[in-house]
């Protein structure tokens, strides 16, 4: 295919141009914006590995009743309310491993973002958060930690 036909493509079907130069730009927007934030997205998969190989800290950030109806292994719950970087909990951690997680994934962004401005060398979050970690078919455990 030329430049000439792909021109010509684009000039009869001007909709499916924009939204193909739409897609592209928000997915550049995407990558590009992932590789400033500072910290790193996880699957489940990943999750497990870090767990078992680093001892990753996990701090869940899901509401109290939502954290006992299921929970990862060893996880800490924090409320986000409560959510401080410099805390007793989170103090020794600087160096090691820190992964964040809420029900969905969105929360917990901002709580990775926290702790990476603080000087957390390690910030991880559960892309999709504990809904991705039930969907790859992963045990939870129910009750407080």
């Amino acid at each position: 295919m030329t430049i000439e036909e792909l021109l010509a493509f684009a000039g009869r079907h001007p909709y499916l141009s924009m939204g193909l130069a739409g897609l592209t730009v928000a997915i550049l927007y995407t990558e590009v914006a992932g590789l400033f934030r500072g910290y790193k997205t996880l699957r489940p998969a990943e999750l497990t590995g870090l767990i078992n190989r680093d001892e990753a800290l996990v701090i869940d950030l899901s509401p109290i009743a939502d954290f006992e109806r299921g929970h990862i292994a060893g996880s800490k719950s924090v409320q986000m309310s409560q959510f401080d970087p410099e805390s007793k909990l989170l103090a020794g951690a600087k160096a090691h491993p820190v992964v964040v997680v809420c029900r969905t994934g969105v929360t917990a962004a901002g709580a990775a973002s926290r702790l990476k401005k603080a000087g957390f060398q390690h910030v991880y979050l559960l892309d999709g958060g504990i809904a991705a970690w039930r969907q790859a078919d992963l045990p939870l455990v129910k009750g407080r930690a």
